[in-house]
């Protein structure tokens, strides 16, 4: 198996997603806490490579910028 190519930083999404988390969020058109947002936990977890350690670390830096979740 291929390691996963590490294409962080992806916009302004905070590194300790992981490079899996960061591909798949870019490869979906997500490169900015704005777009984070614009989603719901639900709609994120179904983006494979995007788990409950991601979306806690993306909650924690949607919080400090006074964001949150579509839905929260």
């Amino acid at each position: 198996m291929a390691p996963t190519p590490d294409v962080r930083p992806v916009g302004d999404l905070p590194d300790a997603i992981g490079k899996t988390a960061a591909r798949e969020l870019s490869l979906n058109g997500i490169s900015s806490l704005e777009q984070v947002a614009s989603h719901s936990k639900k709609e994120l977890l179904a983006i494979h490579g995007v788990g409950p350690k991601a979306i806690a670390i993306l909650g924690e830096a949607l919080a400090a910028k006074g964001l949150a979740y579509r839905g929260s």
